[in-house]
């Protein structure tokens, strides 16, 4: 025990000792992942998906473009998507698209938040700071501060503060794992705007979402043919700062302050890597969770029916029973 603590405090000091990696800082948008590419890769072997249409149903309004909070930069903005005839407070469901925490957009759920309203949820499709502009832990601040922004505004949407819920895929995933596991810790709640309001989140969706970037069982940081999204994201490798690399990982956070959790997995087993530890200590705080596995499926199943169908069901009944809908 004594030299595993002595290695970490060593690894700690040693980190300055690397320059960190900024060539990824390109300030351009990364467009590298999008659905159009995604669907031609797996249609190959996946013959019978199809895409899901971006189309509003008749019971669903929306309102687009919304700043939630400045980066420094730029203004970061939102779209809601909400029941036409609500008539009491309804959950809320921030959700964080995917990319590698590089890539991607907020339109990319659009279908997701459409499908979600029309079964009475108010959902909000935000963008964040990708690491094309900044590094980690930037985008936990903007997406904290979106938070408390949809706290804030409660009201005007028929939210209720008490059920508001992070839901991600892939890299979203994690980002939404994280937001969860660090409810209540002041490191990460940065300083965009309505400081007066809590970031907490009530329940938290993961999607095909890392829970750990140094588990064995993770994917994360082979940067022998091209540095990976998750050493661009930390600005170091995995071997040159292995503790913020630790530090940046749901499963170190998760304890007793974690919500309800909802584990959604492709048939990529380092895709959701840390989420067996991450459910025993859940279950060790007596904190609810399920997991769901969809055979046969690869890490973009959320995005194409037949299995879209699927992930709303478990999604919807995962909210009715933590909220007693």
């Amino acid at each position: 025990m004594r030299k595993t603590l002595l290695s970490v405090i060593f690894i700690t000091l040693c980190a300055g000792c690397f320059a960190q990696i900024t060539i990824g800082l390109t300030g351009k948008p990364d467009t590298s992942f999008n659905i159009n590419s995604d669907y031609k890769k797996n249609i190959k072997k996946y013959p019978f998906i199809r895409m899901v249409p971006d189309s509003m149903p008749a019971s669903v309004a929306q309102k687009q473009n919304i700043t939630y909070c400045n980066n420094g930069k730029r203004d970061l903005q939102l779209d809601v998507f909400y029941p036409k005839n609500i008539k009491k407070a309804a959950p809320a469901v921030l959700i964080i698209f995917g990319g590698g925490w590089r890539s991607g957009n907020r339109a990319m759920h659009y279908p997701l938040a459409e499908h979600l309203a029309a079964l009475g949820y108010v959902c909000f499709t935000a963008d964040y700071t990708l690491s094309t502009e900044a590094l980690y832990p930037e985008a936990v601040y903007n997406l904290k501060a979106a938070l408390r922004w949809i706290r804030a505004n409660a009201k005007p949407y028929h939210i209720d503060a008490n059920q508001v819920s992070a839901l991600g895929f892939s890299a979203g995933g994690e980002l939404a794992a994280f937001l969860g596991a660090t409810n209540g810790d002041p490191k990460f709640e940065g300083n965009e705007g309505n400081a007066k309001y809590s970031s907490r989140v009530n329940a938290v969706v993961d999607i095909d979402g890392t829970l750990s970037f140094v588990h064995p069982e993770s994917g994360e940081g082979d940067d022998s043919k091209n540095i990976s999204a998750a050493t661009y994201w930390f600005g170091y490798s995995k071997k040159d700062n292995i503790a913020l690399w630790t530090d940046a990982s749901p499963l170190s956070h998760a304890g007793k302050t974690a919500p309800p959790y909802v584990f959604i997995n492709s048939a990529i087993d380092r895709m959701h890597a840390g989420r067996n530890d991450f459910i025993r200590i859940l279950d060790e705080n007596h904190t609810y969770s399920e997991m769901h596995a969809i055979p046969g499926t690869p890490h973009t199943f959320c995005l194409y029916y037949p299995w879209f169908d699927e992930t709303v069901k478990y999604i919807d009944s995962f909210f009715k029973r933590v909220y007693q809908l």
